[in-house]
């Protein structure tokens, strides 16, 4: 059996930048061990699965599904285009474990309209994650909990950029993924992050869409506006635009790049 197979880097304009995702498009959906599979040969932070039929919406890492995938998203969209699937100014709607899901296709851009997440700052600290991230108490503004995944407020885009976290022992307590960020020193920009995740096989990130919507929600409140440009500070880089929704929920808004198409060969 023959698969269609995209690598697309979504939240960019330049190929090699932003986050390499996979995508597989197929009539009707894969079984779930053969697109972990897929997802571990493909080796990127996420594999996204499309099943024409039902248009229902799957991700996977390398080591196992989740929820919410806003790069997978944006490069589904990209795909569906370029093949002709869709056309400027069509809305796209999938079905996800995070709900429905819609796309919007711009000209050059996608806008993704996802759900956004409450974040808890009612939560104890842990000293070992902190430790494992290599992030000094004193340098900690707002410590908090969102869909089970850590959000830390640091002080400055230099405590930020420097972090070296130790995934050995990160993978050593009990975790799924950590988000930090910080006020932007660029006018251009609101805010920077960073986001890891050695729990699920990703240790850092490149550019994580359903992070941004927990950027959003925090930083819309703590600016006061509502429309916001991030910049997740990776080795490879990528930049989020995003607006709070009068409906609570979340636009992200980005671009796309494909850089691999091909064929996967499945054993039968």
């Amino acid at each position: 059996m023959d698969l269609d197979i995209y690598q697309v880097d979504s939240f960019t304009r330049e190929a090699f930048k932003g986050n390499p995702a996979g995508v597989c498009i197929t009539s009707n959906g894969l079984s779930e061990s053969l697109m972990l599979s897929i997802a571990e040969e493909m080796a990127v932070s996420e594999t996204a699965f499309l099943s024409l039929s039902d248009m229902r919406l799957r991700w996977f890492t390398p080591k196992t599904e989740v929820k919410l995938c806003g790069h997978g998203t944006l490069a589904v969209a990209h795909v569906l285009k370029e093949r002709g699937d869709v056309k400027d100014g069509d809305s796209v709607h999938f079905e996800t474990l995070s709900g429905t899901l819609t796309a919007l296709i711009n000209d050059s851009t996608v806008e993704l309209d996802f759900p956004s997440p409450v974040i808890d700052f009612d939560v104890a600290q842990s000293p070992e994650l902190l430790e494992g991230l290599g992030i000094e108490e004193s340098k900690v503004i707002s410590y908090g909990l969102f869909d089970t995944k850590v959000f830390i407020e640091v002080d400055s885009e230099q405590t930020l950029l420097k972090l070296v976290p130790n995934f050995d022992a990160l993978n050593q307590i009990k975790g799924r993924g950590v988000l930090v960020t910080t006020r932007s020193g660029n006018e251009d920009l609101d805010f920077v992050s960073r986001y890891f995740a050695p729990w699920v096989g990703v240790n850092e990130d490149p550019v994580t869409g359903s992070a941004h919507c927990a950027l959003t929600v925090y930083w819309s409140e703590k600016l006061n506006k509502l429309k916001l440009m991030g910049y997740q500070a990776s080795a490879r880089g990528g930049y989020v635009s995003t607006e709070l929704l009068p409906n609570g929920r979340t636009k992200l808004i980005g671009s796309a790049v494909t850089v691999i198409k091909g064929s996967m060969q499945i054993p039968v």
